[in-house]
C-alpha cells in the first residue's frame, strides 16, 4: 500500500470518528481545513464548504474541479457497529460515511495534494462540499454563484466502483391539488375532487412526452402520495397528491412542469426545479480520459451535487453505491488504493487529451 493511500485511510478514519450529519458539518470542515493547511494549502471557506487552488492558478486557463462531499446521512437504527468508530476488519473499513462519500473525498484530497504543483495544462480546484445529502442552500448552491464561471469541467467523487457516470436524471417533485365542490354524499351533490385527481393520476400513469433523451431515455413519472376527504358522507372538495418526476436533458425542468400543467386539470406546484438532468458527451476529453483508464460508462440512478454544476462533469469514485445509506456501511481498503491510482491515470490521460482539443 502506497504512503498516499495510507494517509488517505488515516484521514478517512478521522472523518468517520467526527460526526458530520448534513447541515451540521462544522467539525469535519475544521478537521479538513486544518489537514490541508498543514500541507501548505491555502483554504477558503464558505459556510462548511472548503475551496483550494493549485499553485500558479491562472484564471485565464481552463480549470478542472475535484469535488466530493463531507456530510453524511444519520445512521439507521439497524447499525450493529458504532457508526463513529472506524474499524478495519478483513480489509474493510467500517463507519458512517466510509463509502458515501468518504473514500472518494480522501482519494481526491490526496490527488490534489499530489498534483497541485504539477505542470498540468489546466488549473486544479478542490471543492469539499457540505449539505450534499439534502441539497441544502449552504452547500454547493452557495459556491457555484461565486466560482462556477471559473470552472471548465469537474470530477465528482461518489461511490461508482470507479466506473464513469456520464449522466444523471434530474428531479422535480410536484404538489398537486384537484379542486371540486363539497356536497352530501347521500344526495350525490357536489363535484368530487378525488375523482378529478384519479383522472389526472391515470393520465400521468400513461403519459408520454414527445421528446426523449438520447442518453437518459424517457422522463419517468410516479404518483407517490394522495390525500382527500374529511368524513365518509362528505364529497371532498379538495384532493392532494404528489408526483415524483425524474427528468432528462430533453426538456428543462420548467418545460417539463408546463407540459404537465397543460395536460392535467389539477393545480401543479413544483417544490424546486434546480435539480437538473446532467449529461456529458462521451466525446468529451474527460470521458475519453476515463475510458482510457479502463472505466466503463453508465447512467447513474442516483443524483449528486453534479446536477447543480453548470459545466460538464463526470461522476466517478471508489466504493459501491449499493452500500450508501445502509447499516454497517464500509469501504474496501483496496478500493481506496485503486481509486487514487485511477484518478491519477485519468488526470494523466486528460493532460494528453487536452493537448488535442479544447475543453468546455
Amino acid at each position: 500500500m502506497t504512503p498516499a493511500t495510507q494517509r488517505a485511510i488515516e484521514l478517512l478514519k478521522q472523518l468517520i470518528a467526527t460526526p458530520s450529519h448534513t447541515r451540521d458539518e462544522g467539525a469535519t470542515a475544521d478537521l479538513l481545513a486544518s489537514f490541508l493547511e498543514r500541507e501548505g494549502v491555502t483554504v477558503e471557506r464558505i459556510h462548511n464548504n472548503l475551496i483550494a487552488r493549485s499553485e500558479g492558478f491562472d484564471p485565464a486557463r481552463d480549470t478542472l474541479l475535484l469535488n466530493s462531499h463531507h456530510d453524511t446521512v444519520r445512521p439507521s437504527a439497524s447499525y450493529t457497529r458504532d457508526p463513529y468508530a472506524p474499524t478495519i476488519v478483513d480489509g474493510r473499513l467500517y463507519g458512517l460515511g466510509a463509502n458515501d462519500a468518504g473514500a472518494s473525498l480522501v482519494a481526491l484530497v490526496e490527488l490534489f495534494l499530489t498534483l497541485r504543483t504539477a505542470p498540468l495544462p489546466f488549473n486544479l480546484m478542490l471543492l469539499i462540499s457540505a449539505e450534499e445529502e439534502c441539497g441544502g442552500e449552504k452547500g454547493i448552491r452557495a459556491v457555484m454563484p461565486l466560482y462556477g464561471e471559473q470552472i471548465t469541467m469537474a470530477i465528482v467523487g461518489e461511490p461508482t466502483s470507479m466506473q464513469a457516470a456520464v449522466a444523471e436524471r434530474g428531479l422535480v417533485v410536484l404538489d398537486c391539488v384537484a379542486k371540486g365542490i363539497s356536497g352530501h354524499a347521500a344526495r350525490g351533490e357536489g363535484v368530487n375532487a378525488l375523482y378529478i385527481a384519479l383522472d389526472d393520476i391515470a393520465r400521468l400513469r400513461d403519459f408520454r412526452f414527445e421528446r426523449e433523451s438520447e442518453v437518459l431515455g424517457p422522463i419517468h413519472l410516479t404518483t407517490t402520495m394522495i390525500s382527500a376527504g374529511t368524513q365518509h358522507n362528505v364529497v371532498p372538495d379538495e384532493c392532494r397528491f404528489v408526483v415524483d418526476i425524474r427528468t432528462t436533458d430533453a426538456y428543462t425542468n420548467e418545460e417539463t412542469v408546463e407540459v404537465l400543467r397543460k395536460a392535467l386539470q389539477s393545480e401543479l406546484t413544483p417544490r424546486s426545479t434546480r435539480i437538473r438532468a446532467s449529461v456529458i458527451s462521451e466525446e468529451h476529453p474527460l470521458v475519453q480520459a476515463a475510458l482510457k483508464a479502463g472505466a466503463a460508462t453508465f447512467v447513474s440512478p442516483t443524483t449528486s451535487d453534479r446536477t447543480l454544476m453548470p459545466f460538464p462533469a463526470l461522476k466517478i469514485g471508489p466504493g459501491d453505491s449499493a452500500r450508501s445509506h445502509t447499516a454497517d456501511e464500509f469501504v474496501l481498503l483496496r478500493e481506496i488504493e485503486q481509486g487514487l491510482q485511477t484518478y491519477l491515470t485519468i488526470i494523466e490521460n486528460l493532460a494528453t487529451e487536452y493537448g488535442n482539443q479544447t475543453l468546455g
